[in-house]
């Protein structure tokens, strides 16, 4: 029965009332959307983990002589470098077999013979379009595609050299810089762990998650909230009819889990649409598999059973006031000021910051940033009541004297219009600190040098003088104490580098000839990940942002619809209501988006990794500037609601 009362009553609300609905609808689509982003991001970065982990070997424990080949033991020798063309990385992976029917590494259907080379998708592609002397050469008559199980990304640059276990690939030491490479190491399965990068990449994700995450709660939880005084003065008047507080409770939630559902399902449906679109995001040096930002159906299924379900408790929540005493909802009376208690719970958690630090567990740093954040949405409603009291007190014209009243009469609407862009601010102020300038190095990058065995230096100088100038490449070729160095005549461009790489591989078994910019990549690489990371991360908090201001600016309305057809029939002219409107929303987020930003930039300084840079500061300064834009932006478009509702001529609540 009351699953047929609630409908009918959602369907009855008239067109406007239909609105509050719609509004509700695309505010939990936009929140499933993107939170199905944040945790499919996660995800595809443990999935980008595994992936790697075989690169990665564990060492199989010794085992007695003659006895290679049981269960448990060393099958296998595996070790891995990097090589590079047009300034790009491919990861070499080395393997030799130690016993008959070696296990396949991922993405190939069987162990590398001796001598036979295996190529991703895109290092084949690439060694068939550049010339054989600059690429080919290397790997010779390739004699397989590797399959997705074995990349990181579908970009991804991977030859897999099969060798003899007597090979001086195999045997000879190599760097111990993981950067660089690995060791060759004795291996009883492809089961390995994640590479350091990985894990490190994996943080950072932790941490944006974190930042995308809770302010689509804070959004999901506030939807269920819009129109919420329309919902309070139709549930008082049925209360007061004689309504349990049962069956007021059962038809909020009825009404609320109705309307999220249809917002989850359409949420997951744009969400499906943008996933091709979102893989073309490069992090980590490439795009992503569409499989990975795909979520797992446990996970789509629990967004789709969660997001109504946190609408609902939502509803619920603010129920307090109706089912204790309708009558004070009906007579609106101005509620109970809030107390300041909640300002103690903020200052507990910025307590805990000073004492983090890089060192610091990343579940922990990630629990405090949360709090933070749900302690900044726990005070914003208490201090936009003392900011309407100020402005009220202090008001000299009548735009700013109702929109004082009104953020005093109703301080959590007034928040919930702001709290999207405040807690932006929070984003932006955080990551404006942790950004770091553009990574840039006068590395020498015509100059290939490689580390030689003891004692050989001179006659591997000597080869690497022969090979050059078999391969046309002019070149100066001097040894540097354990080291060669070649450095490349006339300016040498990516051609002439490539032509000389090739010419030099395999000068020295087991390791790759590179120039100082070679090994600065992976610095390179990680400052524009986390650009591109901060850059992501704040897309997605501003479209928070922006459909939040916009949705419950036209909720407000909705809200106060009856308010604002009385006072316009008393005379009020509408461009009074529409500054109030603006002041109600433009001043507590003057102040509480200033807040939130050094509260951000407050929580970020324990993790600073460089000084303050200009690219962070304008990446703040441009945040700023986005947020009070789009906030003006949504209010503007809501203006011809404002004037749809002051034409009423008998201005009703439903």
């Amino acid at each position: 029965m009351n699953l047929g009362l609630t409908w009918r009553l959602l369907k009855g609300g008239g067109r406007k009332g239909m609105l509050g609905a719609w509004l509700t609808l695309g505010a939990v689509a936009v929140s499933t959307a993107l939170l199905l982003f944040a945790v499919a991001a996660n995800f595809a970065f443990a999935d980008r983990a595994d992936r790697s982990a075989w690169r990665n070997p564990v060492a199989a424990p010794a085992q007695p002589a003659g006895a290679a080949g049981a269960g448990g033991k060393a099958v296998a020798v595996e070790a891995r470098r990097h090589d590079y063309v047009r300034g790009e990385q491919i990861t070499v992976v080395d393997l030799a077999a130690l016993v008959p029917g070696a296990p396949a590494p991922p993405g190939m259907p069987r162990f590398p013979a001796p001598g036979e080379v295996w190529l991703s998708p895109a290092l084949s592609e690439l060694a068939a379009r550049l010339p054989a002397d600059q690429l080919a050469r290397r790997y010779p008559k390739p004699a397989g595609v590797l399959g997705d199980e074995a990349l990181v990304h579908p970009d991804e640059l991977v030859a897999v050299v099969g060798h003899r276990p007597d090979a001086p690939a195999m045997t000879a030491e190599r760097a111990r810089d993981w950067i660089v490479g690995s060791t060759p190491v004795k291996i009883d399965s492809f089961a390995g762990e994640p590479t350091e990068d990985s894990e490190g990449y994996q943080v950072l994700a932790l941490i944006a998650g974190v930042l995308m995450v809770v302010p689509l709660l804070v959004f999901g939880g506030a939807a269920a909230r819009l129109t919420v005084a329309r919902r309070d003065q139709r549930l008082a008047a049925l209360r007061l009819v004689g309504a349990t507080p049962g069956q007021v409770v059962g038809m909020t939630v009825a009404e609320a889990v109705i309307v999220a559902f249809a917002g989850a399902l359409a949420g997951t449906a744009a969400y499906a649409l943008a996933v091709p679109l979102l893989a073309r995001i490069e992090i980590g040096g490439g795009p992503w598999f569409v499989s990975d930002l795909w979520p797992h159906p446990l996970v789509l299924a629990g967004a789709i059973v969660a997001v109504p379900l946190l609408v609902g408790l939502s509803a619920v929540a603010g129920l307090r006031r109706v089912v204790v005493s309708p009558l004070g909802v009906a007579r609106r009376e101005t509620p109970p000021a809030l107390r300041a208690v909640r300002v103690v719970a903020l200052l507990a958690v910025l307590a805990v910051v000073p004492t983090l630090t890089q060192g610091t567990s990343v579940a922990i740093i990630a629990v405090v940033i949360g709090l933070a954040f749900l302690c900044i949405n726990l005070v914003g409603p208490w201090v936009v009541g003392l900011i309407g009291r100020i402005t009220a007190a202090s008001a000299r014209s009548p735009a700013r004297l109702l929109a004082g009243r009104r953020l005093v009469d109703d301080p959590r609407s007034a928040w919930r219009t702001v709290s999207g862009v405040a807690l932006t601010g929070f984003v932006a102020g955080f990551l404006g600190l942790l950004t770091p300038g553009a990574f840039t190095s006068d590395a020498a990058a015509d100059q290939l040098r490689v580390t030689a065995p003891a004692g050989q230096v001179a006659a591997v100088a000597e080869q690497a003088r022969q090979r050059l100038e078999a391969a046309g490449v002019t070149a100066t070729v001097e040894p540097v104490k354990d080291t060669v160095v070649a450095a490349l005549g006339g300016g040498a461009g990516e051609d002439v580098l490539d032509r000389a790489r090739t010419a030099l591989a395999g000068l020295v078994p087991g390791r790759t000839p590179t120039t100082e910019a070679d090994e600065e990549r992976f610095g390179v690489q990680i400052f524009a990940d986390i650009g591109t990371g901060t850059i992501v991360v704040l897309s997605v908090s501003f479209l928070v942002a922006i459909a939040s201001a916009g949705i419950t600016a036209a909720s407000s309305i909705l809200d106060r619809r009856q308010t604002y057809g009385l006072l316009r029939l008393a005379g009020t002219p509408l461009e009074v209501l529409d500054r109030a409107r603006r002041a109600e929303t433009l001043v507590p987020l003057t102040v509480m988006g200033g807040g939130a930003i050094a509260v951000g930039a407050f929580c970020g300084i324990p993790f600073m990794v460089t000084s303050v840079n200009v690219s962070g500061l304008v990446t703040l300064g441009a945040c700023v500037v986005a947020g009070f834009a789009g906030v003006v932006g949504a209010g503007a478009l809501s203006r011809p609601l404002l004037r749809s509702v002051t034409a009423d001529p008998a201005p009703r609540p439903d």
